[in-house]
């Protein structure tokens, strides 16, 4: 056992979180993780209905007991009518009591979320983010430094300088993100006074995770020097793979392309055939830096154990240096 504030609040046995990976974080992912003893939520903009969204939540619960949450993004969408007030009604309806915010203040959704009794966690990737949600009464902030595939700050500020400047200024649990992918970072996040770690890009390298195998392989090949960030000239950058497609979208933009001359190049709907069909010469596809320290392919499980014992090595030779 690992225990932290944050596996006590989502009552799951290590303090590893896979981060929300739009349109990757299914059913086939989330369940191993939760049956690992991790977290890991459903991305409830990639369903457009409700119906379709009970159905992934049915399906998850049909493979796992563990908890496990639902990911609900506050920034405007540009392909749906939903609302995010209409998506954390799916998940009160659901059942499922783990909730993570994402993108914008969830000041307007605080009242329904507290009604319903939800454990709410907000990411973001600023120290007053942090501050102002720490404020607002959620469960969980969880922050995320430029190192980090999708969304970090346009700031710019490293992982390792986040996380103790944010914990100066907030008394929630912390879950810290942007260049985890083993038990060596877990016991550095730990001993920054985090109460967890989120890992995505690690994650995609699993077995479980349904993206194409040639996928995978791109991961196991590609260097920490080869992410971009794309959209920048948007104020809303994203830490995405060096492909053709990311290069396009930088080429455009350094031409001084409109939101309405990128959304062909970074809409979701581009790269969603692209995870499925092994093919990255289209679209943006979102991971971190620490991409360059992926080397296998092991199953969400052996994964997960792995980090848990590397943490534990790294404790016992720590406690040596100090005897």
């Amino acid at each position: 056992m690992l225990q932290t504030k944050m596996t006590e609040i989502l009552g799951i046995k290590y303090p590893i979180q896979c981060g929300t990976m739009q349109g990757i974080s299914t059913a086939e992912l989330v369940a191993p993780v939760a049956n690992a003893g991790g977290f890991c939520c459903l991305p409830a903009a990639t369903f457009q209905t409700k119906e379709a969204f009970m159905d992934e939540v049915k399906k998850t619960r049909d493979m796992t007991d563990k908890p496990f949450g639902v990911n609900v993004g506050l920034f405007p969408e540009m392909t749906t009518t939903v609302t995010a007030e209409q998506r954390i009604d799916w998940v009160i309806e659901s059942g499922v009591k783990i909730l993570e915010t994402a993108g914008r203040s969830p000041a307007p959704y605080r009242k329904q979320i507290t009604d319903a009794g939800l454990i709410h966690i907000h990411k973001c990737a600023r120290v007053r983010d942090a501050v102002k949600v720490d404020g607002l009464g959620v469960a969980i902030v969880s922050i995320v430094g430029t190192e980090c595939g999708g969304h970090p700050s346009m700031e710019d500020v490293t992982t390792l300088v986040l996380i103790p400047a944010t914990l100066d200024r907030i008394g929630k649990p912390l879950i810290a993100g942007g260049g985890f992918a083993d038990g060596k970072g877990l016991m550095a996040a730990l001993s920054l006074g985090a109460a967890a770690v989120n890992m995505g890009t690690r994650f995609m390298a699993t077995q479980e995770c349904p993206i194409h195998p040639d996928f995978k392989k791109k991961l196991l090949e590609t260097p920490e020097t080869d992410t971009v960030l794309v959209m920048k000239t948007l104020m809303n950058p994203s830490r995405v793979l060096r492909t053709p497609g990311s290069e396009k979208i930088l080429k455009l933009e350094a031409k001084g392309a409109s939101l309405e001359e990128l959304v062909p190049y970074i809409s979701g709907r581009i790269s969603a055939g692209g995870w499925k069909e092994g093919t990255f010469d289209k679209g943006m596809y979102p991971g971190g830096q620490v991409v360059g320290r992926v080397h296998d392919i092991p199953t969400v499980a052996e994964l997960m154990q792995r980090t848990v014992n590397e943490a534990l090595e790294v404790k016992k030779r720590l406690d040596s240096l100090f005897n």
